[in-house]
């Protein structure tokens, strides 16, 4: 038997992400990937560069900070292999090419500025096979702080793919107008692209949508329903920020990112007429550590 250790760092535009994996190699078995450790910093880069177009000196200064942090722990937990990742506040921002130069410098961390069609290739490349059923179709849902990536499944093969500027971050910072039209869009590709489907159910990937999850007290495996999701969404768009953070524990980084993306899923839900949404609990630090194990990366 082998363990090898791979490291991923995406850096979102709400929080960035630090997993460490052990990777189980056995004679004649596929290999076993074992979360080891995650760690989570809110650093919002969204608010930067969503609203000003610039990644502010305090933002990155904290990047670096917590890309050196990172460093440091690989090195402690010996990762062989590691790959970073930045998505859409950090390819939006003028001067995210400048910040990723500081990083390399400062931080010797080398980061990848990936766009939305890699990031849903590399979140698919997650073990969804396993979720799957080769006779179902699902709409697979990774909510961001920036963008979100929409995913057909039918039959066991991905049917169409695309990733739209709505994530919750950038909704909390744009005006209504804006939304609505960005919800439009979303709403004409879901609708044209289920159309010829039945019976469609989705899986959701995100830190909220694992929140909502954890808060269901449903068990690992079990699908929320749209009637559960929808009197969350209610529930949770009628209390106030502060109710939210302190009677309901949430970090108060999620307290008010978590309505919007509520707010998504339930969209795609409506749209695509899916009554159900599976939790498998990944996302793109998962989909970077398998990846980099098959040298897609």
């Amino acid at each position: 038997m082998k363990i090898k250790k791979y490291g991923a760092i995406d850096i979102g535009s709400n929080a960035v992400r630090l997993l460490i994996a052990n990777v189980i190699e056995e004679k004649d078995k596929s290999p076993q990937f074992k979360k080891s450790s995650l760690v989570r910093v809110p650093i919002r880069l969204g608010a930067d560069a969503f609203v000003s177009g610039n990644i502010s000196n305090d933002s990155t200064e904290r990047i670096v900070n917590a890309m050196k942090a990172f460093k440091l722990l690989m090195n402690v937990h010996e990762v062989e292999r590691y790959k970073a990742c930045a998505t859409s506040a950090m390819r939006e921002a003028d001067n995210g090419e400048e910040v990723v130069s500081k990083v390399l410098k400062e931080a010797d961390i080398e980061i990848d500025i990936i766009d939305g069609k890699k990031e849903a290739a590399i979140i698919s490349s997650t073990d969804l096979n396993q979720l799957i059923e080769s006779d179902s179709t699902y709409l697979y849902v990774d909510v961001g702080g920036g963008s979100t990536e929409f995913t057909l499944f039918s039959q066991g093969e991905i049917i169409n793919s695309k990733s739209f500027k709505i994530g919750t971050v950038r909704l909390i910072n744009n005006k209504k107008a804006e939304n609505k039209v960005l919800f439009k869009k979303v709403q004409n590709w879901i609708e044209e692209t289920t159309k010829d489907y039945k019976r469609i159910s989705l899986i959701g990937s995100g830190g909220n949508i694992n929140k909502l999850f954890k808060m269901s007290g449903r068990d690992a495996g079990k699908p929320i329903s749209y009637i559960y999701l929808n009197v969350q969404y209610q529930f949770l768009k009628k209390m106030s920020y502060r109710d939210r953070v302190s009677e309901l524990g949430l970090n108060p980084d999620r307290a008010d990112v978590i309505v919007p993306a509520t707010k998504i899923y339930l969209s795609a839900m409506k749209w695509s007429g899916a009554r159900k949404i599976f939790v498998p609990k990944i996302g793109l630090s998962d989909g970077i550590i398998k990846s980099l194990y098959f040298n897609k990366l």
